[in-house]
């Protein structure tokens, strides 16, 4: 889609199907390369970077909306989808950032424009595969890219306190099975799901106790050896137990 189509598109959109007032923020996490990293769009020539998010149709459950969202971001249908606050300040109110993309994209933000208004937004974050993922920027975005979460550029609005604030949820979820599951490929090493860890909290972890930990903990079955050519220092792969 070139910049014109994307324009016009967006000027064809019935923002009148959306309940006023109430968006959804999306933080995307994947784990690559031993980096957790988020999906994070730039809205076309403004040099404005923001959480992927979108609105609710006044025919649309929130949790559906959400799941419509990270589909037209990610192109994927079955994701693990956390609702994990909902963020109402002052600073959502401030209309200069929105206005400036519009401004760009359509040359003109008319007064009581759509997207103007101050919004609440409910917020989730969702744990995907990263080999999976086809990043899909939206109509008014020139990109939809990932980021180390160690390295992201700075974000409109409140969107880093939203990203900070999932990461603290997800970082009290991470004896959570679904962590691992979502975020690791099926079958791993104990060493693998040590880093995965060491990323996500930001600190080394014992080796030994991580270990015995994650063995009492019932989540895990061990299978045979990963195949390495060396038998004798070859490690055992894992799998989560399913529920």
């Amino acid at each position: 889609m070139n910049y014109k189509e994307s324009e016009a598109q967006t000027a064809q959109v019935n923002w009148h199907e959306f309940m006023p007032g109430i968006a959804i923020d999306c933080v995307i996490f994947g784990y690559h390369d031993k980096e957790l990293k988020i999906l994070i769009l730039e809205y076309k020539k403004t040099g404005l970077f923001a959480l992927p998010g979108g609105f609710v149709k006044k025919d649309e459950e929130l949790n559906a909306a959400a799941k419509r969202v990270l589909k037209e971001r990610t192109g994927l249908t079955d994701i693990y989808l956390n609702q994990f606050h909902t963020f109402g300040s002052l600073e959502r109110a401030d209309p200069k950032p929105m206005r400036k993309i519009l401004e760009k994209n359509q040359g003109v933000a008319k007064q009581g424009h759509f997207l103007l208004q101050r919004f609440i937004s409910v917020s989730y974050f969702a744990l995907v595969d990263f080999k999976q993922v086809e990043p899909v920027p939206d109509l008014l975005s020139d990109s939809c890219l990932w980021y180390d979460i160690n390295d992201l550029p700075p974000l409109m609005l409140d969107h880093e306190h939203i990203f900070k604030t999932a990461l603290y949820h997800l970082r009290e979820n991470i004896n959570s099975h679904v962590v691992g599951q979502n975020l690791l490929d099926d079958t791993f090493t104990m060493g693998e799901l040590q880093k995965l860890h060491e990323t996500i909290l930001g600190e080394k972890l014992h080796r030994t106790g991580f270990h015995r930990k994650m063995m009492l903990s019932g989540q895990l079955k061990r299978l045979g050896k990963k195949k390495t050519g060396k038998a004798h220092r070859a490690p055992f792969l894992y799998k989560f137990v399913k529920d």
